[in-house]
């Protein structure tokens, strides 16, 4: 009995082995670029994890191999390396594309829109990753959700905001949707990569940046460049990181192998939120406590005007072309959906839980 029970093991492992020593080499080597600089912490880190998951869930089949920005291209043509086949994977988020298509923007994140909870709804369950796909289909590209950042900060400034006059002629770093409405505010919006923010608000070349939230600004050092921590985060309520795939790539994949990458990409959406939850609280006690920062809360009034003038904004772009309408109209749909559960749920309960 103890020696075939001895045979079987040693059987098991030796088939065991033999499937590892199959897998020692890759059958698929992927090379990722990234709009974030290497290793940045929770952005950066996120695409690292992406690419040791792929690795392990696929038993070593698939390698992927990642470039921070500037590594192997910069960090604003992350979506054009990917789409022509120079990188098999890239890790950003949409709104950084809207050059391509405007309507882009509508899968990274919408001022005064859904948050990374309700995001994650509208993707998996209510049409948004169907459309996105069919979008990024144009340019060869297959697009997954791949991180969230939740409910980021409104910025750091060098002066204060107290009212919608001091947004006139305020030079900041804010992409997509929100650096439209600031423009529309009377501001000049300004589109870095995260790896110049601190150099240009330091020199003076801009007055304000946004980045993400207490995490990553404090990894930057944004604190020492600037005085003014804004809230709350009005522009980027739940910014999707994605994952874009090139689509000749990905096709060419075995079934299984295809399923592996994109639940991959699903472990990491969800991760990189739980990350963020995790580490905003401590980061943000460590920039009052130990650095000073003077945090301030946006004006009502300053607020109002800038959802007026975000709804003016994302009604006209989604007036652009007939893609556009039709994802504004489920983006829209979903989101007055989300609203009315909200209000009753997460919205009263965190109202009832923090009552003094």
């Amino acid at each position: 009995m103890q020696r075939r029970t001895f045979i079987a093991g040693a059987t098991a492992a030796g088939a065991a082995l033999g499937a590892r020593s199959a897998w020692a080499k890759p059958e698929y080597e992927w090379k990722m670029v990234t709009t974030w600089p290497k290793n940045f912490p929770g952005l950066g880190t996120g695409a690292n994890k992406l690419a040791e998951i792929i690795g392990e869930m696929s038993g070593g089949r698939i390698a992927v191999k990642v470039y921070g920005a500037g590594e192997l291209v910069p960090a604003f043509e992350v979506f054009d390396a990917v789409s022509r086949g120079t990188a098999e994977m890239g890790h950003g988020s949409a709104y950084y594309w809207k050059g391509k298509s405007e309507a882009a923007q509508f899968f990274s994140t919408v001022p005064f829109g859904l948050t990374a909870q309700e995001m994650n709804g509208w993707m998996y369950h209510g049409g948004g990753l169907a459309l996105w796909s069919e979008l990024y289909a144009e340019f060869g590209l297959v697009p997954a959700p791949a991180g969230n950042t939740g409910v980021q900060m409104g910025g750091w400034f060098n002066k204060e905001i107290n009212s919608v006059e001091d947004l006139k002629g305020l030079k900041m770093r804010i992409p997509g949707l929100g650096g439209e409405v600031l423009k529309r505010a009377g501001g000049t919006p300004v589109n870095l990569p995260g790896g110049e923010l601190f150099t240009s608000l330091q020199s003076g070349a801009i007055d304000a940046t946004e980045w993400v939230g207490p995490y990553n600004d404090l990894a930057f050092g944004l604190y020492k460049a600037a005085k003014y921590y804004y809230y709350p985060g009005w522009h980027e309520p739940g910014t999707v990181l994605e994952a874009m795939l090139n689509k000749e790539v990905f096709d060419g994949l075995p079934k299984d192998l295809q399923a592996i990458v994109l639940n991959a990409c699903k472990v990491v959406n969800q991760d990189m939120l739980a990350e963020y939850t995790a580490r905003n609280p401590a980061a943000l006690q460590t920039l009052l406590t130990e650095h000073g920062v003077d945090l301030r809360k946006y004006p009502d009034d300053v607020i109002k005007k800038l959802r007026e003038l975000s709804s003016e904004v994302v009604a006209e772009i989604a007036e652009q072309d007939a893609f556009s309408q039709k994802a504004f109209a489920s983006y829209r749909k979903f989101l007055t959906q989300a609203k009315e559960w909200s209000a009753i749920s997460e919205l009263t309960y965190l109202q009832a839980r923090d009552q003094v």
